[in-house]
């Protein structure tokens, strides 16, 4: 019996505290670190509310329910009735809360990243996501490594991942690198592949050979012009045949097939400088409309002229004497 109102002619009982409240021993029944079985009881979008025994809850917060997997909503993994293994994060025993963890009982996956995945070995993903600056590429559950966009031609100039990758594609790169405490991979796509400036395109284009190449873009300073798949030279508009110009597009037009001279191969820029000798094709012609031309619009001053040189000649022909 807790109280009597007389007035109201009320007693108030309690049935709980027949027994002892479980609360009173929480800290030292369940400390800080420790590991417990307990019952899933309840989901939320924000995490698990589990029973650790008859009037004692704690919440597993959805961000301690997996180091790797992307969890929206914790009824992905888990539902009611289940029994999980937790680990005790903190007790708040005024506020009668417990604070626990599922992946604080499971070993830590990015501890071991770095032994799975040495610097400079080879791991094979798929894509998942691409952005301005390179493609997301996981390796494994929940392990994405970062392939910059630098890392993904020695030779093209990639403006954008989807010019090289796509979401899906399953791909091989090398391990650059291995961040554990920032939980970070980097990767590399050409290194799979030997550097073709160190051997390919410095024997093919030496200083002072004479080659031949498309131009793809112009420039106010220049034009650059293909050399091969992927691999691009400047012809800069100084060594263009008219020096005397304000851009390129007065002299050549992108499509045209030039022969071009080496004049420099810079590996450690990875640029390689041309000069013009000829045109040896034009750029292609786009095919002729089928629409009928207008008829020139006539200018009736000149054809007036025209007219009167006609007649100028007739009275000269009429003059001359008949042989």
């Amino acid at each position: 019996m807790l109280s009597v109102d007389q007035v109201e002619e009320k007693i108030a009982l309690s049935l709980k505290h027949l027994t002892d409240d479980p609360w009173k021993h929480v800290e030292a029944k369940y400390p800080v670190g420790s590991r417990h079985r307990a019952e899933v009881v309840n989901l939320m979008t924000y995490g698990a509310f589990v029973k650790l025994e008859e009037g004692v809850e704690g919440l597993v917060h959805i961000s301690e329910l997996s180091w790797t997997k992307r969890i929206k909503h914790p009824n992905e993994i888990l539902s009611k009735g289940d029994q999980i293994e937790v680990q005790v994060l903190a007790i708040d025993n005024e506020k009668r809360e417990i604070s626990l963890s599922t992946k604080q009982v499971q070993t830590n996956p990015w501890e071991l990243i770095a032994e799975h995945y040495p610097q400079g070995c080879h791991v094979t993903g798929v894509v998942r996501n691409l952005t301005n600056y390179g493609a997301f590429v996981e390796i494994e559950e929940g392990i994405d490594g970062l392939l910059h966009i630098s890392d993904m031609s020695w030779t093209k100039k990639v403006s954008h991942p989807s010019e090289v990758v796509s979401k899906g594609d399953e791909i091989t790169c090398l391990v650059m690198s291995v961040d554990q405490e920032k939980k970070r991979i980097a990767l590399g796509l050409k290194q799979v592949t030997d550097d073709p400036w160190e051997t390919v395109i410095l024997e093919r284009y030496p200083a002072r050979a004479a080659v031949q190449g498309k131009i793809t873009k112009l420039v106010n300073f220049g034009v650059f012009v293909e050399l091969q798949e992927g691999l691009e030279g400047l012809l800069h508009i100084s060594e263009l045949p008219n020096k005397e110009i304000d851009h390129p597009k007065e002299v050549v037009q992108v499509g045209q097939i030039l022969e071009v001279t080496v004049l420099k191969l810079d590996l450690e820029e990875r640029k390689i400088g041309l000069s013009f000798r000829s045109i040896v094709q034009q750029a292609p012609v786009a095919s002729p409309s089928t629409e009928v031309s207008p008829e020139p619009e006539v200018d009736e001053e000149q054809l007036e002229r025209l007219r009167r040189q006609a007649r100028s000649e007739d009275e000269l022909t009429d003059l001359k004497p008949s042989s």
